[in-house]
């Protein structure tokens, strides 16, 4: 008997890996697919991944994240410790100190979600519906904050599914690219299941259980071009974004496999999704079916654009991705500067 849930939501993947599983999809990550991963480097060429993480610039893309604000400590009289002599205290002492501090929204800018990031309001055991995230673990029990503004700077912490589950797992393997932008542009694109399964048959691509999947739309590479001030009619109608709400969509994620999903656009999916239409009315269905369901992170804002261009280029699809995140207990979300080698 799972101690959290006696019934899971239809299609998840909740048990499957333990009743007490906390990684989701990773525990597909497995050794040979690390071994595969490996084989498919050649050249020797790596590729940062990671936007710098003051873009997009602003905040508008989420009102609620903004730039990092990076200050340097002080010292015990209050003076910064900017270009310190350390002869000002120590006689005879030639060392010259620079030392930061900084306050950074963590999902400001190329990221990793957790699977505490996204849950869904669901009845586990029949005691009535309430806040649930994938496994069963619980909003105000297992996931825990301030739910009030008088407590909004109190500390929060996911006491399960934090993001230190992803840096111990290692984010390393064989991942693949799905190039969107080759086919689409960067015209506003809702991809449906059957755009997407053209483009894979077109380029040849199969997602085989344990990859890690990228998805270039060259959104990222947009927001580099407008210099961290990012016009805010024209990023909310650029580039490709999965549409969260198709089927068959879904159904690919589930059958495929994959440990991750990842894109250079904001959410994965296209954002806000479509009318629901008499089903569950999830405002983002892409999140909750693969963090609440199949325990599947989302990566989002990666700079894909160089890496596809170059795979493109050399009729490659394939890649070693290395990319965890802060290993900071927790946080629902971590910043990321991914390396791809090739």
């Amino acid at each position: 008997m799972n101690p959290r849930w006696t019934r899971r939501p239809e299609g998840s993947t909740w048990g499957d890996f333990g009743p007490d599983d906390e990684r989701g999809r990773l525990n597909l990550m497995t050794p040979q697919k690390v071994l595969q991963g490996v084989a498919e480097v050649r050249e020797g060429l790596t590729f940062c991944l990671s936007l710098p993480l003051d873009l997009p610039g602003g905040n508008v893309l989420n009102a609620r994240r903004h730039p990092p604000r990076i200050t340097p400590t002080k010292r015990a009289n209050g003076k910064p410790v900017t270009n310190f002599l350390v002869c000002e205290e120590v006689d005879g002492a030639s060392d010259v100190i620079c030392d930061d501090l900084a306050v950074i929204h963590l999902q400001y800018s190329t990221q990793w979600d957790s699977l505490a990031h996204v849950g869904c309001l669901f009845d586990p055991d029949g005691r009535g519906a309430g806040p649930t995230f994938y496994n069963g673990f619980r909003g105000g029990r297992d996931i825990v904050g301030p739910t009030s503004a008088e407590d909004a700077n109190n500390p929060s912490r996911a006491k399960h599914l934090g993001i230190e589950r992803l840096a111990e797992a290692g984010m390393q393997g064989r991942a693949l690219m799905i190039d969107l932008r080759a086919h689409l542009g960067d015209a506003r694109t809702v991809v449906s299941w059957e755009m997407l399964r053209g483009i894979l048959d077109a380029d040849g691509i199969t997602v085989e259980e344990g990859d890690m999947v990228c998805l270039h739309t060259g959104f990222a590479q947009r927001l580099v071009e407008m210099g961290g001030n990012p016009d805010p009619d024209l990023v909310h109608n650029l580039c490709a974004a999965l549409d969260g709400r198709d089927p068959g969509i879904l159904d690919w994620i589930t059958r495929s496999g994959l440990v991750a999903l990842i894109a250079d656009n904001y959410a994965v999916e296209a954002y806000p999704a479509r009318p629901a239409r008499g089903e569950g009315c999830a405002i983002l269905p892409l999140h909750q079916h693969c963090l609440f369901k199949l325990g599947v992170n989302l990566g989002e804002l990666w700079h894909l654009t160089p890496l596809a261009d170059w795979l493109r280029a050399h009729g490659r699809h394939r890649f070693l991705l290395t990319a965890p995140p802060l290993r900071l207990p927790g946080a629902v979300g971590s910043p990321a500067t991914p390396i791809a080698t090739v």
